[in-house]
């Protein structure tokens, strides 16, 4: 078994109920639209963070599975449109902002409904797992 099958393996152990899936399914991706959001109103010189952290993120995804890696990179892309998108209607800062923190609220609900601790309790990186578990679930990624 591939280390990133391994990671998955033990990332849904703690996303089993019905419930608690949905709301990941949704909160995830809008907590990573919210992260890249936040970030790229942060710049240091005219580096944008967000792309900072997408390069970086995508590295350690390369490293897992070129599969994963290629639909993040595609995700990652969208996400940052999206977000200019938003930026051209509101402010982007307040807006990721407040998605974070109700995304957030509600995965917690989620692992309350499901009756396990969130898994990036144990280990901080299951926060970048949670979104190739949710991409494997929802686009069937093997």
């Amino acid at each position: 078994m591939s280390k990133v099958d391994k990671l998955l393996k033990e990332y849904s152990k703690s996303h089993q109920n019905w419930t608690n899936k949905v709301i990941h399914y949704f909160c995830v991706p809008l907590i990573m639209l919210s992260i890249i959001g936040i970030l790229m109103n942060i710049t240091v010189g005219k580096v944008n963070l967000a792309l900072v952290a997408v390069i970086l993120v995508s590295i350690y995804y390369l490293f897992l599975s070129r599969k994963y890696f290629a639909f993040m990179i595609i995700l990652f892309t969208l996400m940052y449109f999206v977000n200019l998108y938003i930026a051209n209607r509101t402010n982007l800062l307040f807006f990721s902002i407040g998605l974070f923190a109700i995304s957030w609220i509600f995965q917690f609900v989620g692992h309350k409904i499901e009756g396990k601790k969130p898994s990036f309790l144990e280990d901080l990186l299951f926060l970048l797992i949670g979104p190739l578990w949710v991409a494997k679930s929802l686009f069937r990624l093997k």
